[in-house]
């Protein structure tokens, strides 16, 4: 087997590994609230939205082109690969990728062990920027595209970034709002059991949303794998089998369910009651696919969890832990540039060792790595057994009613 052949199947295992990290970072975008307000017993609710985010991977590519195309400069002038790219068997290409993935996925560890809900997405281009920058300079980033409309880095990733919560958090302040004034008066046993029946629906729409977007994502970073190698060449498609690996890697992460972060999003941000959760799923689910139709790889960590604090501001009397909301914004902040330098350092390294070697050396870290971060894990164990277990917080107690005040 070639040195390439080699590098690019690291690659490619790389890339599933990344895919499956997603999707068990990720299910709590879909089915944190439903599992919270008991809409959907928890295995159950993984189950669903592990099938629907494999279905939701086949409905579109515009997100996996915008991966391909938007974050290393891989094209010419004439819009074909760019031969200093792929001349050498794109070794310098792949090992890139390789590098940018692997500081994805240690960031997506170490998140998903403080049961933050980090982007998955972020972490991905981060580490992607970081290991392009290492190994191609500043100028290696397709950063603004071919600066006549929003498109490269700033465009299609920092751009939605910053605006993709902020409209979530909006649409589900005024969606819970509308829903508790559209309920008044309505006997609460009543509306909680309706809008536990719309939660599935709209769960299953965040689902499926999920699919064609984050599913997509990995899609593009083997495809960019198999241009560098020169098994592809048409930077406009993506090969069935990509798709179908990809769809299916995500689908089984989403199915094992990532249950730290679900807790932390269903129980510790907002105590979500049934209308909540469904105006904030229905809020998610319209800004993910709008974004998924223009090919925008948004984070829908952060659109989901914007809308579920816009529920809790929409909602009377509703209490946000925003030190909790707080310590998200953190990671928020830290995911690209912390992917970054992960992916920057791991080029180096595979570098400075050289060929086969150096993949070997970096993908041997990364399993290494996995498997203390798991055995970590293992001390306060999550699972669907206590995922729904009462949050424990700095809450203020409530004060005492002095002598002959009403309550």
């Amino acid at each position: 087997m070639s040195q390439t052949a080699v590098i690019l199947a690291l690659v490619i295992v790389t890339a599933l590994g990344f895919d499956f990290t997603n999707g068990f970072h990720d299910t709590a975008n879909a089915m944190a609230t439903s599992i919270a307000t008991g809409a959907l017993r928890p295995k159950v609710a993984v189950a669903l939205s592990g099938v629907l985010n494999l279905i939701g991977a086949f409905l579109s590519v515009e997100v996996a082109l915008t991966v391909t195309n938007a974050v290393v400069k891989i094209q010419s002038a004439t819009g074909a690969p760019r031969q200093d790219l792929v001349s050498n068997g794109g070794l310098d290409l792949l090992l890139i990728v390789l590098a940018g993935l692997v500081g994805a996925i240690m960031w997506n560890l170490v998140t998903w062990l403080l049961g933050l809900p980090s982007s998955s997405s972020h972490a991905l281009f981060g580490g992607l920027i970081g290991a392009t920058i290492a190994g191609l300079g500043w100028a290696g980033v397709n950063w603004v595209g071919n600066g006549k409309k929003l498109d490269g880095v700033v465009g299609k990733v920092l751009i939605p970034a910053i605006l993709s919560p902020v409209i979530a958090g909006i649409v589900a302040t005024v969606g819970t709002w509308l829903v508790y004034r559209a309920t008044m008066g309505v006997a609460k046993r009543f509306a909680d059991r309706g809008f536990r029946w719309g939660q599935i629906g709209s769960a299953s729409l965040v689902s499926l949303a999920h699919g064609t977007n984050d599913a997509q994502k990995t899609m593009g970073v083997i495809t960019l794998a198999l241009i560098a190698s020169g098994y592809w060449t048409d930077t406009g498609s993506i090969p069935f089998w990509v798709k179908t690996s990809c769809a299916l890697s995500i689908a089984l992460g989403t199915y094992l369910g990532g249950w730290r972060i679900i807790r932390t999003v269903g129980k510790g941000l907002v105590e979500i009651a049934p209308p909540q959760g469904m105006a904030a799923e229905s809020s998610s689910a319209a800004v993910i696919l709008s974004s998924s139709h223009l090919g925008f790889a948004l984070s829908t960590t952060q659109v989901a969890t914007g809308s579920i604090m816009g529920s809790g501001v929409g909602r009377p009397g509703a209490y946000v832990r925003w030190r909790v909301a707080g310590r998200m914004v953190v990671a928020w902040l830290l995911t690209m540039p912390a992917a970054a330098v992960t992916g920057a350092v791991m080029w180096w390294l595979a570098h400075l060792i050289g060929g086969e070697i150096g993949a070997l050396v970096i993908f041997a870290l990364l399993i290494a790595f996995s498997f203390f971060m798991w055995q970590r894990s293992r001390r306060a164990p999550v699972d669907a057994a206590n995922v729904n277990d009462e949050w424990h917080d700095d809450r203020p107690p409530a004060q005492p009613v002095p002598a002959g005040v009403a309550s």
